[in-house]
């Protein structure tokens, strides 16, 4: 079975979806089967948050931790729903650093 990736939709999608929630300071950046939400600096970025696909319709929302690692959550869903989550649920883990 081939190893399911996040295309360049998704990454768009989730990047769309962050911006029309008042969440312009970050950016979506793909790369095999994650897409991971930073901000900062392109060349210094921070971690905020992580969808991996985890399967055809699935993906689990994985946060960053204060050092830079990453936790996995027990939250698992469709792409639509898992980000939906993070911007209703976790709202300070992507809120301006300012």
């Amino acid at each position: 079975m081939a190893k399911l990736i996040a295309q360049p939709a998704d990454a768009d999608e989730l990047a769309s979806f962050l911006v029309a929630g008042g969440f312009g300071h970050l950016r979506v950046r793909r790369r095999g089967d994650l897409l991971t939400i930073e901000s900062g600096p392109s060349d210094d970025p921070y971690p905020r948050a992580r969808l991996r696909r985890v399967g055809a319709q699935s993906w689990r929302l994985e946060m960053a931790t204060h050092t830079g690692r990453w936790e996995p959550t027990p939250f698992q869903g469709h792409r639509d729903e898992i980000q939906r989550l993070l911007v209703d649920n976790f709202p300070w883990t992507i809120a301006p650093l300012d």
